[in-house]
């Protein structure tokens, strides 16, 4: 399996996992929605609804796959994508956390881009 193929399909299980734990408790008028284009390689967790009378858009988790890397954009989740991705046996120098600002990456442990 050539890398590209081997990072989309890490990712796909560890948001297909989270979303499984969030259905169990998750609110009746808000949607756990996974968004998976591997032809642009754009991988989204969002919650969409509408609670107390107020519109529900929110990102849980943006990955992206860009430069033969893993480009975590956006991650609410308690433990971290990037844990768990380390867990599953990809290295730290092929993640970029770019959710911090590209002069901070340098004060973290993985890829700065």
């Amino acid at each position: 399996m050539d890398q590209l193929n081997h990072y989309q399909t890490i990712i796909k299980k560890i948001l297909t996992e989270y979303h499984k734990i969030f259905l169990q408790v998750s609110d009746p008028d808000v949607d756990e929605v996974l968004i998976f284009d591997d032809e642009r390689c754009h991988y989204i967790w969002l919650n969409i609804g509408w609670k107390d009378g107020e519109k529900v858009n929110a990102m849980s988790v943006y990955v992206r796959l860009k430069n033969n890397k893993i480009y975590i954009e956006e991650d609410w989740t308690e433990e971290g994508i990037a844990n768990e991705l380390i867990r599953e046996g990809i290295a730290k120098e092929e993640i970029v956390l770019a959710f911090y600002s590209p002069e901070h990456r340098k004060f973290t442990d993985c890829a700065i881009a």
